[in-house]
């Protein structure tokens, strides 16, 4: 998947912005409210030190795996990065379900909108399930392309004598394998057959490597779709915000969040076993997702209206949308995927250190919840 993948979200998330402003500006019900801790320029000088904190904390969490997979503790295969995972998938896990999902449930239940329709049916639910099952879809579909496109050129003769054989010579262990040769030429028949099993042995393990390869690299994409979403969202709304006493405490928990999500979304980028020019473009569309969500909400907080009908309405959707993304990418292909694999499969101890960083990230994230 190239960046055009990416600029298309990106083109996508600001025709959605800008169709929410156009009939906000003229509701009534999306007026801020301007009592209390109300102050434009303050505000606006707050907006900026967020874009660049916020931009650091992204390139720091989305790049740290990167510049640490040189240390051999550190390194993809060895357990700390496995337990590091844990921690960063649970972060993602906590995203969905304490940030985006009732961020979602507020905006679609709020009293700007008509009770009919947003009353009578759960529409965030009903759009995180139907997420979830295209997410599903898209996996599976990028899975297939993925297989038929790289691996075309290293498929093996299935031939049921050759793959019988090939069997039977990995299951002695070591015992010498009986000759199918006889006569004058058994020794050179049966050196030629050796060969031949190895080499098969070989183009499959090279094969397996290819797809599980592709499948780390789906898994990266699809997860940053995901992340896009919310980040550009919520970069809106603070942008857009003229309560400094609401943007200070969101600055500090969104610097947290984009720190440890990047680290989640880093890791998969690295196990995906990218080149460095699709490494930078996936770390450089993350790392400035929410600051340009910012700088569009400061562009357009003269007229975007966080609380009219329309913006309520887009924002909800694409809210419920991200969580049932980031749900089933955090269950479904980071920590089912990890958890039932043969390496925490094969230990108890790494499986209980790991299930520990689950926890902590989940709650860390849940305790921001509390301010953003």
């Amino acid at each position: 998947m190239s960046c055009h993948f990416y600029l298309f979200f990106f083109s996508f998330f600001l025709l959605a912005s800008y169709s929410s402003v156009v009939v906000a500006a003229v509701d009534e019900c999306g007026e801020e409210s301007t009592h209390g801790c109300y102050d434009r320029s303050k505000a606006l000088w707050l907006k900026f030190v967020a874009i660049g904190t916020i931009l650091g904390a992204s390139m720091i969490g989305v790049c740290s795996p990167f510049f640490f997979q040189s240390l051999p503790i550190f390194h993809p295969d060895g357990n700390i990065f496995i337990i590091v995972k844990a921690f960063a998938s649970g972060v993602i896990l906590a995203t969905g379900y304490m940030h985006v999902l009732p961020d979602s449930f507020n905006d679609l239940n709020s009293p700007c909108l008509p009770d009919h329709p947003w009353r009578d049916f759960p529409f965030t639910t009903f759009v995180a399930m139907i997420s979830a099952i295209f997410t599903l879809m898209v996996d599976s579909f990028m899975m297939s392309v993925y297989n038929r496109k790289c691996c075309a050129h290293h498929e093996v003769d299935q031939d049921p004598e050759v793959v019988k054989r090939t069997v039977e010579l990995e299951n002695e262990e070591g015992a010498r394998p009986p000759l199918i040769f006889h006569g004058h030429g058994h020794g050179q028949g049966h050196n030629h057959e050796v060969m031949h099993s190895q080499e098969m042995r070989d183009a499959l393990e090279q094969e397996q490597k290819i797809k599980a390869r592709g499948r780390k690299r789906v898994i990266a994409q699809v997860l940053e779709m995901g992340i896009v979403v919310h980040s550009v969202v919520i970069g809106l709304a603070l942008g857009s915000s003229q309560n400094p006493c609401t943007i200070k405490p969101l600055v500090v928990a969104l610097c947290f969040h984009q720190l440890f999500e990047g680290m989640g979304l880093g890791g998969c980028i690295l196990q995906a076993e990218y080149r460095r020019k699709m490494k930078v473009i996936m770390a450089f569309f993350f790392s400035i997702t929410t600051p340009f969500g910012i700088a569009l909400g400061i562009g357009l907080s003269k007229i975007y209206r966080a609380n009219s009908p329309t913006a309520l309405i887009v924002v909800g959707l694409l809210n419920a949308a991200s969580a049932g993304l980031l749900n089933y990418m955090a269950l479904v292909d980071l920590l089912a995927a990890d958890f039932l694999g043969p390496r925490l499969q094969a230990s108890v101890g790494l499986q209980g250190w790991a299930y520990i960083a689950v926890l902590l990230g989940a709650g860390l994230m849940s305790v921001m919840a509390k301010w953003a």
